[in-house]
Order: C-alpha cells, then structure tokens, then sequence
C-alpha cells in the first residue's frame, strides 16, 4: 500500500499558525485568568458586603432590642415600682408610655404570678379560657426572676379585638416587684413587640436574586426570621440553622446546604437575646457587575486577538518574504528559467542567496564542461562505430565484384557497381546520420541486389512495409548490418530445396515505428540470443557480426536507452531482429534538432 504523501505547508503559513496559536492560547489564557481573578474578588468583595450589611442590622436591631429594654425598665422602674397598680395614675403613665413606643409595641401587660391581668395598654379585654400561666414568656419569667425573657415570633392571643385581627410579636417578659394596696408582691411584666418592626428590618437587606440571603434565628436554632419561610413550611426548602445557632461569629466557607450546595455562612450574634443573624452566600452568585465584566473581558479578548492576528500577519509576512522570493527564484531556475537568484533580507537569507548563486553558476560552468566532453565522447564513438561499418560492407561488395569479373560475369559485375554507387550514394547523404526511412529502405534494396548476384539468387527477399512510415526519420545504415546477419547466419549456406526467405517489415503503432527484419534460416540457441547485443566474446561473429551491437548502440545513442533492437530465435526456425524507433516526422527542424551534438535524446534515462 503506498504512503500518502504529507502536505507541505509554506514558511509563511507555518509562522502564521504557530503565531496565531501562541496569540489565541496568550489571549484566552490571560483572559480566563483575569475573570478568573475579578469573579474571585468578587466573591470576596459580596462576603465582605454580606458581613458589612449583617453588622449594621445587627447593630440596628441590637439598638431596637436595647430600645425595647429600656421601655421594659421605664415601665418596672418608672411606673409600676412608683405607682399603685390601683391608682388612675398608674394607668395614666402606662397609657403615655405605650402612645409614645406604639410603632414599635404592639401592648403591654402586668399579671400577678397566678397569670391573673393587673393592667395592660391599650386598654382591651382578655379573653376568655386563655391560660397566661401556662405559656412559655410567663414560665420563663417566672423561672428566672432576674432576666429579662425575648421569645420567638408568635401570634399574640391574648386580648379581644372586634376586628377579628391577629398580631405577630416578639414577647418580652420579666419578673417585677408590683405595688398593690399596702404590701408588694411579685408579678410579671409583658411587653410585645411587633415582629413587622424586624420582619421589614430583615425584608430590606433580602435579594433573592443577588444569591444570597439572610436569616435570624435564636439559640437554640429556632427560626425568627427566613425569607423562605413559606418554602420551608411547605416542605419545598430546608435549613440547616442548628449548625449556625451553635457557631461562634465568624465566616465558615464551603460548607454544605441541605441541597448538597457549597455555601458561604457569616455568622453574628445578637446582644442582650443571644439571637443569631446569618447570611448565606452561594457559591454561584453572578452580580450584574460580574456579567458585564465577563462581556467587557470578551470583547476585550477577541479584539487583542484580531489585533495581533493582524500584526502576526505582518510579521510573518516579513519574515518570510524574503525566503519565498528566494524560494520562487530557485523554483524557476530548476524549471529551466534563467533569473537572477533573489538576495535580499536579512543577513542570514543574503547569505543563502548569495550562496547559492555562487552554486548555480558553478553548477553551470561544470555542465558546459561536461556537456562539452560528452559531445567529443559522442562524435568519437559515432565516428569509430561508422568506421567499423564501412569497412566490412565494402569489403564483402568489393570481394563479390570481383568474384564476378574473375568469372566473366561483366555485365552483372557493372550492375553491382551501380547499384554500389547508388547505395554509397544514400550511405554518404552529405555527411548526414539522420535520413528518411523510405531512403533507408531503399539503401537495403540496393544492398540486396547486390547480395542476390553473389549468392545467384538462392533466396528470396519481400518486402511488406507500410509507405505510411517513408517519411519519418532513421539513423541510416541499420538496416543493412542486419540484413548482412540474416545472410551470413541464416539463409546463406542454406539449399534451394528448403526455399530459403528474407521478410522486410515496417509499420507504425501508436508514437512508434518498428522495422523487422525475418528470415526461416538456422536461428540460435537462447545464450547466443542472449549475449547478441553484448560485446560478449563467447557469440560467434562471422563477416559483420558486429554490426548488430553497432546498430543497436548508435540507435540508442541517438534516441535514447528506450530504443534500439530486440532479437528473437530459435534453432532451425529463424530468426525476427526488430527495429524500435521514435515516430519523428522528417523535417529541417528535426532533423538539425537531432544532428545538433549535446541534443537531449528522447528518452533519456529510460532504462
């Protein structure tokens, strides 16, 4: 299976990528780290307001409790230890005290210890059936006679009122000292405060959409106050105020909800109640100011990176400029262009330009050179390989003309002459190697002719050769070696009897011609066939039996290692020597393209 090639990417476009990742890496890096810092300040920055906030109610309801003591000892000391409950001045102050403090009580009332009503503000009826003794304001009051007693919210239910109306209140209770006739005896005093008073308190500084919320709650974890309150008394949400109620004040971060939730709980006690006020942060709290950080943060973000998008552009656009010019000019001398080698840049790149112009021109003057030896190489070799023709074939003419005079045959001696001319007439062709094959074919004629006087017509020679192929070119003189071959190896030693036969073939297929040449004489054996177009010494050469390596090799030297002869044989059949040739039209340009020395062949290279 073949490996696909990879891609290779251009040094720009790889500066480009790798400046381009290093920017957007950079960019959102920073970017993620700076949100990352501001969402943590952030945080920081809510619990620290949350702690703030729960530290001014705090104080602001440490100073109403503080309030609401204050009104409890002006009514022990100012009115109940001054005046007989009896008397209409008791009643009087008592009414003046609860008129100036009644946006911040809802009533007041005195009861002896048996639970029994002494006085109360405004004045109003108790109802009946309510056992005072028996709710916890009184049995605490009564148990710790030197305290003062702050209960949970609770609905007040103890006077009669016509507008059917309930009131939530935080009681207020303590052991007193009341004056009744002539002797003292122990009560205790009640003042109800309005839970709305705290409830709008609390409701201020509650934003359930800023993630986070604060709740009120006594020691022993009871709740006063939660937003959630109607949640929670419907099963739909849970606090955990008992771990708050038994914390000392403080911050106690990542702690777990009921809802399996991180949180942040703030802690903060209440003087005089022992109440605690807690602020819950979450841990996904998102302020207005984080969401348009978040946006300034992006949009900060994309803009450094188109920005220096652009400036790696230009940079990498810089830097690889003087490469890719330098790139393009060795590009274009390796497709044969002649430019000058671009140099320019920085030192480095000057340098290799400079570098390899120097190379290029050295590269040049060593290919003249060698072209240059390569052409005298060539002319030798043609030169020796056209001397070892000649001499053979006039020397085997020569023998045959005066075979014939000696034998009286003057008439056939002066036919071979002729036909001698005529054939060394096309062999000169004007100290031309490329002629027409139709010239070629008509060198082998001649040849033959004068081959069939000497061996008196003992075979027969055809031709079957298409005229489609005459005018194309050829290197001449090959046809005749090869026929020369079919002679002396072939058909010449053979009888009459088994009609010895020479076939002249020539076609064209497709961008190629092939010229075959056949005879039915003895034929090789396969090593013989083998080593024929070798210089090997072991194949047997008689008269111009090297004139196949010679054809062969001047052929190839002429087109290109592509072409050249084949040749096939077997014993006692014959032997079929075939002619590859390039089909190149026969005109002035070709011819001198061909004839010109240093030509590149055709197919050179190809094995």
């Amino acid at each position: 299976m073949m490996k696909k090639k990879r891609k290779v990417s251009d040094i720009q476009s790889v500066i480009m990528t790798v400046l381009s990742l290093m920017t957007v890496i950079t960019s959102v890096s920073m970017g993620l780290l700076l949100y990352n810092r501001y969402e943590t300040a952030m945080r920081q920055n809510d619990v620290r307001d949350a702690q703030n906030l729960m530290e001014t109610i705090a104080n602001s309801m440490e100073q109403y409790l503080k309030n609401m003591r204050q009104i409890s000892d002006t009514v022990n000391y100012n009115i109940i230890q001054a005046y007989d409950v009896s008397s209409p001045e008791f009643n009087q102050q008592l009414s003046l005290l609860y008129d100036l403090n009644k946006d911040k009580i809802q009533s007041i009332a005195l009861y002896d210890m048996d639970g029994e009503l002494l006085g109360a503000e405004p004045v109003t009826l108790q109802k009946e059936g309510v056992e005072v003794s028996r709710q916890s304001w009184f049995e605490n009051a009564k148990e710790k006679i030197e305290n003062m007693h702050f209960s949970t919210p609770h609905m007040q239910d103890l006077f009669q009122d016509d507008a059917k109306r309930y009131h939530w209140v935080i009681s207020l209770s303590r052991a007193v000292e009341v004056i009744d006739g002539d002797s003292p005896e122990n009560g205790i005093l009640l003042v109800d405060m309005k839970y709305s008073f705290i409830e709008e308190m609390m409701d201020q500084i509650n934003d359930r959409s800023r993630g986070r919320y604060y709740y009120l709650c006594d020691r022993e974890g009871k709740l006063i106050y939660h937003p959630y309150a109607n949640e929670i008394s419907n099963g739909l949400f849970q606090e955990n105020s008992g771990l708050a109620s038994c914390s000392e004040d403080g911050i106690y971060r990542n702690l777990r909800s009921p809802h399996g939730e991180k949180q942040t709980i703030i802690v903060n006690t209440i003087s005089y109640t022992g109440w605690k006020l807690v602020g819950v942060v979450m841990p996904d709290i998102r302020t207005d100011s984080l969401e348009k950080f978040r946006i300034y943060m992006i949009t900060i973000v994309i803009m450094l990176i188109m920005m220096l998008l652009v400036v790696n552009r230009i940079v990498s656009k810089r830097i690889s400029s003087p490469i890719l010019k330098l790139d393009a000019s060795v590009t274009a001398y390796e497709a044969g262009e002649k430019p000058d080698i671009y140099i320019g840049g920085s030192y480095e790149i000057r340098h290799l330009g400079d570098s390899v112009q120097k190379s290029y021109e050295e590269i040049e003057r060593l290919m003249k050179e060698i072209v240059e030896q390569q052409n005298e190489r060539r002319k030798s070799e043609l030169a020796v390989l056209q001397s070892q023709i000649n001499p053979h074939f006039l020397y085997n003419t020569l023998e045959s003309i005066t075979w014939m005079i000696e034998g009286n045959r003057n008439q056939d001696a002066v036919f071979m002459i002729s036909e001698l001319a005529q054939l060394f007439r096309i062999s000169l062709s004007r100290g031309k190697t490329i002629i027409r094959i139709g010239d070629e074919l008509q060198h082998c004629r001649n040849y033959m002719n004068i081959q069939k006087y000497r061996y008196r017509e003992r075979f027969v020679t055809e031709y079957d050769v298409s005229e489609e192929i005459y005018p194309f070119c050829t290197v001449k003189l090959i046809l005749q070696p090869i026929l020369e071959n079919a002679i002396y190896y072939g058909v010449g030693d053979m009888d009459e009897d088994d009609h010895p036969r020479i076939l002249v073939r020539g076609f064209k297929k497709d961008e190629d011609i092939y010229l075959m040449v056949s005879d039915n004489g003895m034929g090789m054996r396969r090593e013989d066939v083998e080593n024929i177009l070798t210089d090997n010494q072991k194949v047997p050469k008689h008269g111009s039996g090297v004139g196949l390596i010679n054809v062969h090799t001047r052929i190839q030297l002429m087109f290109g290692a592509g072409y050249g002869l084949a040749v096939e044989s077997e014993p006692d059949e014959g032997t079929t020597v075939t002619i590859h040739l390039p089909a190149i039209p026969y005109t002035k340009e070709n011819c001198e393209l061909l004839e010109t020395p240093g030509k590149p062949s055709r197919n050179e290279g190809e094995a």
